[in-house]
């Protein structure tokens, strides 16, 4: 069978396409699509925001915040009371290092070249756009904390450009070691530009 859906094309990328990205999301998932919803957010204001679209679908949402010491050293970027909260409201948070980047990125600071997993990353980056290579990284990141269901089933990624978001896909999942399983199904919403 094949499935029929529309596309949200944006001008530009970034936040001041959240709201509608949310709205594509919300009326995927009422209209009987995935019912697990992985979100980046690193303030947890998107988050927020997903969840109150998101009320009363029976959705699962994992928030895939940075890791600790992203910004500075030993700190969080999502402040405490905002990650206490999301979970009040039934979300599962995940806090790990970046998959297409993690330590890679330090040796390339250090010692300069690129390694493989960054060419992954720079790639999906300048074919797609900042948000989808998010969409991608938080993926494999929530299916290896164990936040989304992985393997045969599908979910819905959101992410965006700097803060927001601008981007919405529906995706097979993967694990990091099994990565090249990972499918991007479905597009929802993404910029026409990086």
């Amino acid at each position: 069978m094949v499935r029929s859906s529309t596309v949200a094309y944006f001008d530009s990328p970034g936040a001041e396409n959240t709201d509608q990205v949310l709205e594509i999301v919300a009326q995927r998932v009422n209209k009987g699509g995935p019912k697990h919803v992985v979100v980046a957010s690193g303030s947890g204001d998107t988050a927020k925001k997903l969840l109150s679209k998101l009320n009363g679908t029976g959705a699962k949402v994992a928030v895939v915040t940075y890791h600790c010491g992203a910004d500075k050293e030993g700190e969080n970027t999502m402040p405490a009371d905002v990650e206490i909260e999301l979970v009040g409201r039934g979300a599962s948070i995940v806090r790990a290092s970046h998959v297409l980047s993690g330590v890679e990125r330090s040796f390339t600071k250090k010692l300069g070249g690129a390694s493989r997993v960054e060419t992954v990353s720079e790639a999906l980056r300048s074919l797609f756009g900042q948000g989808m290579k998010v969409c991608v990284e938080i993926t494999v990141m929530a299916a290896d904390s164990g936040a989304i269901p992985c393997g045969d089933v599908e979910v819905i990624a959101v992410a965006g450009t700097d803060s927001g978001a601008d981007t919405a896909c529906i995706v097979r999942p993967a694990h990091a070691n099994d990565f090249l399983k990972l499918e991007v199904r479905e597009i929802l919403a993404i910029p026409r530009r990086r």
